[in-house]
């Protein structure tokens, strides 16, 4: 129940939250709840996942891409991702999950999702891969014709070295899935 609750809370704040633009972030703030912990009593590490989930719609609602993937028949998927933990998120307290569109090479959309404590520091950071796909044509859609379809214009920022190892690792980690 409380993941749909959470959803609920952010879909019906979006609007008040205003547009996203490619280049910007998203601030989503929680609490660490009960039903959140494992048996440390912290953070579960499927909660990241999923709150970065959250981060991630708001952002695709925000931008209209999930208006837009309803209209086409796309539908935006996630590739993977890779997270770290630095610091642990205790039983009740706050913190924020700040999501961000970091770039794009082709298909696949670079996201960063970091979980910021009440007093500024990082508790873990997610970089995730996705891509958005057209069930008509049965294809993955450049981004380059997402923005486009959006009406929006963006600068394409290069990758980061840290971003092209991710790329990388993920593409070698996705082949070796498919071989076995």
């Amino acid at each position: 129940m409380y993941v749909w609750a959470r959803m609920a809370r952010m879909l019906a704040t979006a609007r008040r939250r205003g547009p996203y633009l490619m280049g910007g972030e998203g601030r989503l703030a929680f609490r660490c709840l009960p039903t959140d912990i494992d048996f440390n009593i912290h953070l579960n590490n499927a909660r990241y996942m999923m709150l970065a989930d959250l981060g991630r719609i708001d952002l695709f609602v925000r931008a209209g891409l999930i208006t837009l993937a309803r209209k086409n028949g796309w539908a935006p998927m996630m590739g993977g991702l890779q997270a770290v933990y630095a610091r642990e998120i205790r039983l009740w307290r706050r913190f924020e999950v700040v999501s961000s569109i970091e770039t794009w090479e082709g298909t696949q959309v670079i996201g960063k999702h970091r979980f910021v404590l009440d007093n500024g520091e990082t508790a873990a950071l997610i970089l995730t891969t996705a891509g958005v796909y057209d069930r008509k044509a049965r294809r993955f859609l450049d981004i380059d014709e997402v923005v486009a379809a959006l009406g929006r214009s963006a600068t394409l920022r290069p990758l980061t070295e840290a971003e092209r190892t991710f790329m990388t690792s993920h593409r070698n980690l996705r082949d070796q899935a498919k071989r076995t």
